[in-house]
């Protein structure tokens, strides 16, 4: 439907943001990582409050003035950001990004598969091309991106598909995602205490974290949660897959990234195999 195209196309473009304004924020040392997490989950917070405060009518599915949410979601998005921001530190925006929503995927593909969902023989083509793409990527070279980083960025996707079949369920997504927004600030504050000494920002790397935190992060997914209740848990999973290729597009334009022929190759094959699962008859 034109509502759903649109609604997911504005959550993947959000979802590429992300990634570009935390490596826009970290590359050149603006603000370190957990400085940047704490305040992307703080003004996501604040931006959502004031939304369900004074942007709905307090009734419907759209929005609902009573705070929703839940602890175990904020579990998952506090992990995911955490382990996002750390994760970027030492990864460009595109092979980051294809690493998050491989593992993305696959998380989501096993709980659809496990409640029922089942992949025809085309569909499976698909996944195990989207999957030889992605350890394309990770195949040792000058290119490939540092094991540290990759381990956080698996943990990321794993944390962020938890999260996102999560909110399937909700049943006002604005309220929801205010909710866990509120929640996971103080658990990413919490976990930034350790690294209080290592704290440092300036004033683009405070804008860079806000406008993570406030548009891309806090609006986009509120999109997402609206959108995702829409689809089957493997489309669901498959059509974020669109997000590195929005990255490593941005990346190369905004950030001066190389577009080496190994990155390419990856999103083909990744790329591919979602075109193939999306097509493929749902079973």
């Amino acid at each position: 439907m034109p509502r759903v195209f649109l609604l997911t196309s504005l959550a993947m473009l959000a979802f590429a943001g992300n990634s570009v304004l935390c490596r826009l924020a970290l590359k050149d040392g603006h603000i370190d990582p957990m400085s940047f997490t704490v305040l992307r989950l703080l003004s996501g917070a604040c931006a959502l409050v004031l939304l369900v405060r004074f942007g709905s009518n307090g009734s419907g599915p759209t929005g609902s003035r009573k705070q929703a949410g839940s602890w175990l979601g904020a579990l998952f998005l506090g992990g995911y950001a955490v382990a996002f921001s750390l994760a970027y530190v030492g990864m460009d925006a595109g092979p980051g990004a294809l690493v998050l929503f491989a593992a993305v995927q696959l998380t989501m593909l096993a709980y659809g598969m496990a409640r029922g969902e089942r992949l025809g023989p085309l569909a499976v083509a698909g996944l195990v091309l989207s999957v030889v793409g992605l350890v394309f990527l990770l195949l040792p070279g000058s290119s490939t991106p540092p094991l540290h980083s990759t381990a956080l960025m698996l943990a990321a996707g794993v944390a962020w598909g938890a999260y996102t079949l999560h909110g399937r369920s909700a049943v006002s997504p604005l309220a929801a995602t205010s909710g866990n927004f509120v929640r996971a600030t103080p658990l990413a504050l919490a976990i930034a205490l350790p690294f209080l000494p290592m704290l440092q920002w300036n004033a683009e790397g405070l804008f860079y974290a806000v406008l993570s935190g406030a548009v891309t992060s806090g609006l986009g997914y509120v999109v997402w949660y609206r959108v995702v209740r829409e689809m089957t848990v493997t489309r669901a999973s498959i059509v974020q897959l669109s997000v590195p290729v929005l990255s490593v597009l941005a990346g190369v334009v905004w950030l001066q990234e190389p577009l080496t022929l190994r990155v390419v190759f990856s999103c083909l094959g990744v790329l591919g195999g979602m075109a193939i699962v999306l097509l493929a008859r749902p079973r």
